[in-house]
């Protein structure tokens, strides 16, 4: 930190659809932000990839833009943190070129190869054991080896495999790393012990040296590289930290930092998590259980799969009022559409949705669930269907947390971010199907990237620790509940959950008729 600048740190995250870097000074403000997109491949159906490249020309052109802009405000990046969408294949050869696009977090097409991990080593239970979560087809474990098996020219030329964050590090500073975070996404991982788990991987014929060394997530992994250092517009030397998976990073990101706060984003997807501070065995297998960005610290999240996707859902079969009035009045749909649910009442008089459009994740690991609007009858309005929806939402939130509460976790507060966390209704639905106190966070809609340059300022030594870091949160919303509401919805979510056991076989027998 000598340039004489004020200092501040820089967080990337290389998200499914672009990339997105920030700085932040030691005060937690953003200085600056700069966004780049990059398409997605499907060469086939069920089949994701990128191109590691499209990343690194994203990477580089927002940090070249940022560092600009902070330096203008008198400032100097002495630190870089990296997030990014998790569980990526990214292979390289022996002078660390790219040797074919990146297999993503939801291909699909290694589901017959996580099977035969589980085989191996005696079954699921039996994986579990090994790695405390079970091999999904999302995870690296079995996108490796459906390589292997389908690509064998390829396998033999790979020397070292990488997820997508990791492979910005590899351009930044030359070291091959990984953190915690992201290799217990591998399925590849003790997350008990925070080390690759030698044992099976040996069982299942990979080399060993194809695994990258593993980091904390604020431990220095490298230096930026001259050349690059002057492409970038940075000074060369500065840290890059191990950073973290894109769920872990941001759950620490809005604060989360500790057993009883639950951090919830509200993307396409939900995201539902909890900082541990101990070692927890993971008891089925929807729940996933990471080592966390925080040293000696672990974490539980669950997902599902349509939160903001049932809305968009709506909107696009539904709301077509609300888009035009939007296109007109530059207003969002969305909050239209919220205005309008919150002219119904509670429960939007007896109706009930379940929103597992397509298929679930947690807590019912099921891809031919589908979505359900039931209770409704003539005395219902539009208004009344769509309050039912934002219910359901939280409702499948609220769920899966009914998987933590069983391992004696509870909540004291709800942190939600992400871009359904501006909706006023939202909030109140939270606080009062949760019974907790809600907040929104200044920067919580940023997503990992502000995470990750918290990361890199506890590594460089700008705050101690990441609770310093994440104390310098402004609270934006408090949201506290409704004693009245918090006991009527906990009332009709016993409902809710009734239901997925009562339809899960007709779900099956419906899959037979759909398209």
């Amino acid at each position: 930190m000598g340039s004489g600048k004020k200092p501040c740190v820089v967080g990337i995250d290389i998200g499914t659809s672009s990339c997105k870097t920030l700085a932040v000074n030691e005060e937690g403000q953003v200085l600056s932000r700069a966004t780049r997109e990059y398409p997605v491949y499907n060469p086939l159906p069920g089949w994701s990839e990128q191109n590691p490249l499209d990343w690194w020309e994203a990477a580089k052109a927002t940090l070249s833009e940022v560092s600009w802009e902070v330096e203008q405000q008198g400032y100097a990046i002495e630190g870089i943190g990296l997030t990014g969408q998790m569980h990526g294949l990214v292979l390289l050869d022996e002078a660390g070129t790219v040797l074919r696009p990146c297999i993503m977090w939801n291909d699909q097409r290694s589901a017959p190869h996580c099977e035969k991990i589980h085989k191996k080593v005696g079954g699921e239970k039996e994986f579990i054991a090994i790695t405390n979560n079970p091999m999904l087809p999302g995870y690296t474990g079995g996108k490796i080896l459906w390589v292997r098996e389908n690509e064998p020219e390829i396998f033999e030329k790979a020397r070292k495999f990488l997820c997508p964050k990791d492979y910005i590090r590899f351009q930044l500073t030359g070291e091959y790393a990984t953190d915690v975070s992201d290799a217990s996404g591998t399925g590849l991982f003790s997350v008990r012990e925070r080390k690759w788990a030698q044992d099976l991987i040996k069982d299942l014929g990979i080399p060993l040296s194809l695994f990258p060394e593993t980091f904390e997530s604020s431990d220095v992994t490298g230096k930026v590289l001259p050349d690059i250092a002057q492409e970038v517009g940075v000074r060369p030397g500065i840290p890059v930290v191990g950073g973290g998976g894109d769920a872990v990073v941001q759950t620490v990101g809005v604060g989360a930092v500790r057993p009883g706060i639950i951090s919830i984003t509200l993307g396409t997807a939900g995201i539902v998590g909890m900082s541990l501070d101990r070692f927890y065995e993971n008891p089925g297998n929807t729940l996933q259980f990471f080592c966390n960005a925080i040293p000696g610290s672990w974490i539980v999240y669950g997902t599902t799969l349509a939160a903001g996707g049932s809305l968009s859902w709506f909107r696009n079969v539904f709301g077509g009022l609300e888009r035009e009035l939007a296109r007109w009045t530059g207003e969002s749909a969305y909050d239209l559409m919220s205005r309008e649910a919150e002219l119904s009442e509670p429960l939007g008089r007896g109706i009930i949705f379940l929103p597992y459009l397509i298929g679930e994740r947690c807590p019912h690991a099921d891809p031919f669930a589908r979505g359900v609007l039931l209770g409704f009858g003539l005395h219902h309005s539009r208004n009344d269907i769509l309050r039912s929806v934002f219910e359901g939402i939280v409702f499948s939130l609220r769920d899966v947390y009914s998987l933590m509460e069983e391992l004696g976790l509870s909540v004291y507060q709800v942190r939600i971010s992400g871009g359904g966390a501006r909706s006023k209704l939202f909030q109140r639905l939270h606080a009062d199907v949760f019974n907790s106190e809600v907040l929104t966070v200044e920067y919580g809609a940023e997503g990992g990237s502000y995470g990750a340059a918290l990361l890199a300022g506890v590594g460089i030594g700008l705050w101690s620790s990441m609770e310093e870091a994440t104390g310098k949160l402004r609270i934006q919303e408090r949201t506290l509940p409704d004693a009245e509401k918090a006991k009527l919805y906990a009332e009709f979510f016993r409902v809710y959950q009734s239901l997925y056991g009562v339809l899960r076989e007709t779900f099956k027998v419906m899959s037979n008729f759909q398209q």
